[in-house]
């Protein structure tokens, strides 16, 4: 048995489509919003479903306590712009402790979603081997994920096998719930295809050009395959960079997409909302090494690639794929 949560969003729900093309349907499906509000979970085989504060009394249940393997916790608050404190901390940091501390005493594994905003601006570079203690994220969101990370790797006693996933900027199927939160791959196809253009914030550093500001893009395929692979292999415990490991700038990613509605290249550059102006990256890239030195495999989903597959097989069909 695996118990997901935030199994009703966008990487858990694509992560039980991995675990079902890999056969297993035991499945706990476990988050905040309820079925009747999103169902991301249609195409999807699973047990039960459960609601986040339901998870408690069914985790007492000496059957569960028995059959439980894996506990894959991505449910949280997600949202970068959030400003309440306390309510970040509960679903973000109490909760996650409370499901540390009972796959530690049980004996069951634990992966959990960290996230590359624990980086901040990335003076201290983005490298998963850094002490999470010098780390300063640039919003509550981040605080609430750095937190965590501080707080697991201190425990004397621990899930046997854990890891906590710094996820880069993930874009893939399943995200259209997202709104503001969901990629610029997503928004990208919708502007594209309404408007025949795609607006692109201005730089406003003069180290790069409009449209040549940098991130680490990375696939949801590519992701939710580590994730299964991380159950199976079981490497050292600790934080691992969820990224392609390459840097690509947004020109990149919006040519991608032009390229894959085979239409011809039109953008318009807009100025960046001076709420988010100063918390504003210009460059993001994971450092892969640890990933890799525990023999652990490469991405598979190049930028291109990716966006391809992505834009023909689930924005474009009116029955997708996922």
């Amino acid at each position: 048995m695996v118990i997901v949560t935030g199994a009703n969003g966008f990487i858990a729900s694509t992560y039980i489509w991995e675990l079902n093309q890999k056969g297993i349907t035991d499945i706990i499906a476990v988050d905040s919003v309820g079925l009747e509000v999103r169902n991301l979970l249609t195409k999807r085989k699973y047990s039960q479903f459960l609601l986040h504060d339901q998870i408690w009394s069914f985790l007492k249940n000496p059957d569960v306590i028995q059959k439980v393997q894996w506990v894959v916790h991505m449910g949280a608050c997600s949202s970068t712009t959030e400003t309440n404190w306390e309510f970040l901390k509960e679903n973000n940091l109490v909760y996650t402790q409370k499901l540390f501390q009972w796959c530690a005493e049980h004996k069951k594994g634990f992966i959990y979603a960290s996230s590359a905003a624990t980086y901040g601006a990335g003076e201290n570079g983005f490298d998963d081997q850094t002490n999470p203690e010098i780390l300063k994220p640039l919003n509550l969101y981040g605080e609430s994920k750095v937190q965590f990370d501080r707080w697991a790797l201190v425990q004397k006693q621990t899930p046997p096998n854990w890891y906590g996933l710094k996820f880069f900027n993930v874009f893939g199927p399943r995200e259209d719930h997202k709104n503001e939160m969901s990629s610029v791959a997503f928004k990208a196809f919708h502007q594209i295809q309404k408007t025949g253009q795609l607006k692109l914030f201005k730089s406003y550093n003069s180290n790069y050009k409009d449209g040549e500001q940098l991130r680490d893009f990375v696939y949801v395929k590519d992701v939710t395959r580590w994730m299964y692979e991380l159950t199976q292999k079981k490497p050292v415990n600790g934080i691992y960079n969820m990224g392609f490991g390459k840097a690509r700038s947004w020109l990149d990613l919006a040519r991608s997409v032009f390229s894959a509605l085979g239409k011809p290249e039109k953008i318009e550059w807009i100025e960046v909302p001076e709420n988010i102006r100063n918390q504003y990256q210009y460059f993001t890239e994971a450092k892969m090494e640890k990933w890799l030195g525990q023999k652990l495999s490469p991405p598979q989903w190049d930028l291109e690639k990716a966006v391809k597959d992505y834009v023909q097989n689930s924005l474009l069909p009116i029955n997708p794929e996922l």
